[in-house]
């Protein structure tokens, strides 16, 4: 990790490859990958987001969220993969504008999603607006993907677009420092 370089944040909606392309730059560019959803479940003792939703309730899934995004955004240089949601925490957006780091968007439509949904394990995680993982996308595309436009500093789109495209994309950002 080098001291000053800023965190490279990597948001968007579930299943638009957050933290499978925060993942593949930590190891091209030996950076410490954190994925926030990891952190969080962890300072809630659950196993996953899931649990901790189900267990705790969302309110204090969000608040934990926000609290574990000021604690990873103290330590410099890393790539960190937050949870769809977070940027609507309680404060989170507010963190994410005022942090020293390099936000990118990973921009799907709400079909490409669901695409990526059906062929992966993301089908179980729990649902947040009262309907099925596959059929609530376009109502988070329609909640989130002003927010997440307004407070990233750059969109890659990935409809159609080969992973090792987009990481390609997110390495010269990362190389540039935007």
């Amino acid at each position: 990790m080098r001291t000053g370089t800023p965190n490279l944040i990597l948001i968007g909606l579930r299943a638009s490859g957050k933290s499978t392309l925060g993942k593949l730059m930590s190891q091209r560019l030996g950076r410490d990958f954190i994925d926030l959803d990891d952190v969080v479940a962890e300072r809630m003792n659950a196993s996953g987001p899931g649990e901790a939703i189900e267990r705790d309730g969302i309110d204090a899934f969000r608040s934990a969220e926000t609290e574990s995004l000021r604690s990873v955004l103290k330590t410099p240089g890393q790539i960190i993969a937050l949870g769809g949601g977070t940027p609507t925490a309680p404060g989170a957006a507010d963190v994410l504008r005022g942090s020293h780091a390099i936000i990118v968007y990973l921009r799907g439509t709400p079909e490409e999603l669901r695409e990526r949904l059906t062929r992966s394990d993301n089908t179980d995680r729990p649902t947040l607006v009262g309907d099925d993982v596959l059929s609530e996308v376009q109502t988070l595309f329609g909640q989130r993907d002003e927010l997440y436009r307004e407070i990233a500093h750059s969109i890659i789109h990935i409809d159609g677009v080969r992973e090792e495209s987009v990481l390609q994309a997110l390495i010269a950002l990362d190389t540039a420092g935007m």
